[in-house]
């Protein structure tokens, strides 16, 4: 007999083929790009989806808020009157709780909101909100942004071409730090490192751009290294230059693109003076 989990797996069938545009940075048609099924193509769960998304924002919460205490109040060391004979209700400090001025009880106090949250549900949490996004089509990849400097005027222009309008979530790689600074000054625009995305940044987007590089379910296949040495006149070793070839294929295994990368390390005389 089936255990009850792969009971549920029956039950929700495969996962949808889904397909996203994909564009260069200037706005041109690259055809489209196969999304992977496992993270693009599930029903989204909204009970695990409600679940993450309420740990991360208490986890985010910084839990700092304080009161005093009938101990911490400053004063009420002395009883306000003697206990018998005044015909006032009895009294062993002015800073009880139910005086004015005193401390608060049962108040608030310094902790932390953070939930444990199991990995795997942190992992399908973002699974459906991908799946989500793809669903209503607000999925994007671009093969890359092709600035060297970053430009905030060219953003906007890219933006543009590519119609995206509302809140943009771009999802950038490590070296793409001239994009980073180029979306950083756009308030609708949210910039996000791959291994950053999570549910809640999905959701609060409305579209999702990816390069070809940072989609996930696509692969990056080091399929050339190159090493060239160069010398001087005299055959002293001056650089080391570095030359690699990485070819990028989609969910189904096609080509998206093949990025050569130069490196060139240069090789200090010894001896010599910084």
């Amino acid at each position: 007999a089936a255990s009850p989990a792969e009971a549920r797996r029956a039950r929700r069938g495969a996962p949808a083929e889904r397909t996203a545009p994909r564009r260069s940075s200037d706005g041109g048609d690259l055809g489209t790009v196969a999304l992977d099924p496992a993270t693009f193509g599930i029903e989204p769960n909204q009970a695990v989806l409600h679940q993450v998304v309420t740990a991360q924002l208490a986890a985010a919460r910084s839990g700092t808020q304080s009161t005093k205490t009938r101990a911490e109040v400053r004063g009420g060391g002395s009883k306000p009157w003697s206990q018998k004979g005044t015909g006032r209700a009895r009294a062993g400090s002015s800073r009880s709780p139910v005086w004015v001025g005193g401390g608060i009880a049962l108040g608030p106090k310094p902790r932390s909101y953070a939930q444990r949250t199991p990995k795997k549900m942190i992992q399908l949490a973002l699974r459906s909100a991908l799946s989500d996004r793809a669903a209503l089509e607000q999925v994007l990849v671009v093969d890359r942004w092709a600035w060297d400097e970053p430009s905030t005027k060219g953003a906007v222009a890219a933006l543009a071409a590519l119609g995206l309008e509302g809140r943009v979530l771009v999802v950038l790689g490590e070296d793409d730090w001239a994009a980073d600074r180029s979306f950083a000054n756009l308030p609708h625009v949210q910039v996000l490192l791959a291994g950053e995305l999570n549910a809640h940044d999905v959701l609060v987007n409305d579209w999702v751009v990816f390069t070809d590089e940072t989609l996930p379910g696509t692969t990056v296949e080091v399929v050339e290294l190159d090493i060239a040495i160069v010398e001087d006149a005299e055959g002293d070793v001056v650089a080391v230059v570095e030359t690699e070839t990485d070819v990028i294929e989609d969910a189904d295994g096609q080509v998206l693109e093949v990025v050569e990368t130069e490196t060139v390390v240069a090789v200090e005389e010894e001896g010599s003076e910084a």
